[in-house]
């Protein structure tokens, strides 16, 4: 494993701006350390920065990335800011809790071609969301936009955290806000997450609200709490629970159904035998988190086996690299993947 020695100057820069890229006590400073195994040495706007060679080269871009915001947005660096840039360029985390080493960082190499070499032929995929600064942040994710750019039908497939709801509602709003589609769909089977929640009082939207929330709040997000609380009003955004879809055909809409592995396969074919002229539908899901009864079938990993040939229709399968929460959401995630696996063998 090759080592090396960098340096980077941020000059000109004021002390205030140069603050905020480097946090509270160099907060933001140590946070990069940790993520790719560097050290980090600053005499004002001078750093040094130690390590793996592509090591360095990723926390060196972090460190102008979040020069870049600052400047750009002119406000505080949020946490989101420093996860998201962090997890764009971390090394994958390996499946184990070892050491990173070679292995490592020709994954990291590999990643980061296969990301370039995605964008160079796909080109910037901009999305016209509230959020100016959404983007994909690993190949998989870039890939998954080009699906639902490109196909009718889409599925986004993996583990929580790695954006398959909120990429999908960016795509209706960025359709919605190009006028491509006249209306917002968004579909969930009501089911308990293993608990029993009993009566739930209120008319079908308050019945349904909880379980749509993450729906909810991407949107607000993306679009803003007032405009999209005024297209709830008119219908042109609406909620709606699986079951309600039986019987409808959709023309012109863009239609999410979130939370798909806990629909039946029965119901997954109704839903997606909805779908008119102009429609574009999401399906998202994570098999690994099923509420069904034990004696039923999932439709999502059904459809992967009877659609997996049908063209016009896309599967984007997410892996724990993908993840974009906290840190410790990756390897959460590699834990139990291979807790299943030792299960299962």
């Amino acid at each position: 494993m090759s080592t090396s020695s960098l340096d980077l100057s941020l000059e000109p820069i004021d002390n205030a701006t140069l603050a905020t890229v480097c946090g509270a006590m160099d907060d933001h400073l140590r946070r990069i350390e940790a993520a790719f195994a560097v050290t980090i040495r600053r005499r004002m706007a001078q750093f040094t920065i130690s390590g793996e060679s592509a090591a360095t080269q990723a926390a060196k871009k972090a460190i102008e990335r979040f020069r870049y915001v600052v400047r750009g947005s002119k406000r505080d660096l949020s946490d989101d800011d420093v996860e998201l840039t962090l997890t764009e360029l971390r090394l994958p985390i390996s499946s184990g809790d070892a050491s990173e080493g070679e292995d490592d960082a020709a994954a990291k190499a590999k990643l980061a071609e296969e990301f370039a070499a995605l964008e160079a032929a796909a080109g910037a995929i901009p999305l016209k969301v509230k959020r100016a600064d959404l983007t994909a942040r690993t190949p998989t994710q870039l890939t998954y936009l080009q699906n639902i750019r490109d196909h009718d039908i889409t599925f986004g497939i993996g583990p929580a955290g790695t954006g398959k709801t909120y990429l999908a509602v960016a795509c209706a709003v960025d359709a919605f806000e190009r006028d491509l589609i006249k209306r917002i769909v968004l579909v969930r089977p009501a089911v308990e997450a293993g608990e029993r929640l009993g009566f739930l009082p209120g008319d079908l939207i308050q019945k349904v609200d909880p379980y749509l929330r993450p729906l909810y709040d991407a949107l607000f997000d993306l679009m803003g709490f007032e405009k999209t609380t005024k297209l709830m009003e008119r219908g042109t955004i609406e909620v709606a629970p699986l079951a309600f879809m039986r019987g409808r055909t959709l023309n012109g809409a863009f239609i999410i159904l979130d939370e798909a592995q806990n629909t039946t396969p029965e119901q997954m074919k109704m839903f997606l035998t909805r779908i008119g002229f102009g429609t574009k539908t999401v399906v998202t899901g994570d098999p690994t988190q099923i509420d069904l009864q034990k004696s039923q079938k999932s439709g999502l990993i059904d459809a992967q086996h009877v659609l997996g040939g049908v063209k016009g229709i896309a599967f984007t399968r997410f892996t724990s690299v993908d993840v974009v929460r906290h840190p410790l959401v990756q390897k959460i995630v590699n834990a139990y993947e291979r807790q299943s696996a030792r299960d299962n063998s």
